[in-house]
């Protein structure tokens, strides 16, 4: 069975929310991606969402760009960032998520990349300018290869783009809580268990919400409606302010917050 799947699984048997926590690969460098890795998950993240740096991430805001640019400075490709996850393999069986824009994969090849994806233990990937609709000539590849792919709801979709998300999805649906870039809010949408309450009517797989949770609380309060939740800029923002020893123990203390706030909602519901 996919780790993911395996993952989702085992959390519901536990009556457990999904805490995945999204840093970007090559951010500052390789070597701090996989030993970061290794901390979030100590830390009790459930699900890792691995970056791949692109020079052009329209949906990011300006943590997560800044980012992928450090990635990009320190010689990071896709081939070497599917090398990390291999190494990461050798001492751990976390699923990872590669996310982030069609254009490097299909310079690598549609399915070359698959192939060597799964070799190195990449789960899954989601591809934020990939529209479903249009997903085909990746999907086939990716379905053979048995890789599975994520795709994106969001305040605005319709019953047809869900239903389409119905059909093709894998893994889990991620569901943009906000309209606009990613990066952390004040607020989460107070129309948001409604929102997801239209999701679940028609999915049948779990539903992770993400875009803007930046804090134990508000993870805590989406995790209420969502079978997980996804956090991303106040993570990497901890990567644009401190290094080494200092980094892993913020990193790791902010995790810890996170994984303690999502266990007191489930001892709740």
């Amino acid at each position: 069975m996919n780790r993911l799947t395996q993952c989702f699984k085992t959390l519901k048997q536990q009556d457990r929310k999904a805490l995945v926590t999204f840093i970007t690969a090559g951010d500052p460098d390789l070597t701090t991606t996989e030993r970061m890795i290794h901390i979030l998950e100590e830390a009790g993240a459930d699900i890792i969402e691995l970056g791949m740096p692109f020079s052009d991430p329209m949906a990011d805001g300006p943590t997560i760009q800044l980012s992928s640019e450090r990635a990009l400075a320190s010689g990071t490709t896709l081939r070497t960032t599917l090398d990390t996850v291999q190494s990461i393999r050798r001492r751990s069986e976390i699923p990872i998520i590669l996310m982030g824009y069609l254009n490097p994969i299909h310079a690598y090849g549609y399915e070359q990349f698959c192939i060597d994806a799964v070799k190195a233990g990449v789960d899954g990937v989601l591809l934020v300018d990939m529209p479903p609709e249009e997903s085909k000539p990746f999907l086939d590849f990716a379905t053979t290869h048995e890789l599975q792919v994520i795709f994106l709801l969001t305040p605005t979709s319709d019953k047809a783009r869900i239903a389409t998300v119905a059909r093709l999805g894998r893994g889990f649906v991620y569901y943009v809580t906000v309209t606009g870039v990613t990066g952390a809010r004040q607020e989460v949408s107070g129309s948001l268990e409604a929102e997801l309450s239209r999701i679940r009517a028609n999915i049948t797989i779990p539903i992770v919400a993400g875009f803007g949770i930046s804090t134990p609380g508000q993870a805590a309060s989406v995790s209420a409606f969502a079978d997980g939740v996804v956090v991303g800029s106040a993570i990497v923002k901890l990567f644009q302010q401190h290094t080494g020893k200092e980094l892993e123990q913020e990193a790791g203390n902010f995790v810890r917050s996170l994984k303690m706030a999502l266990s007191n909602t489930s001892q709740l519901t």
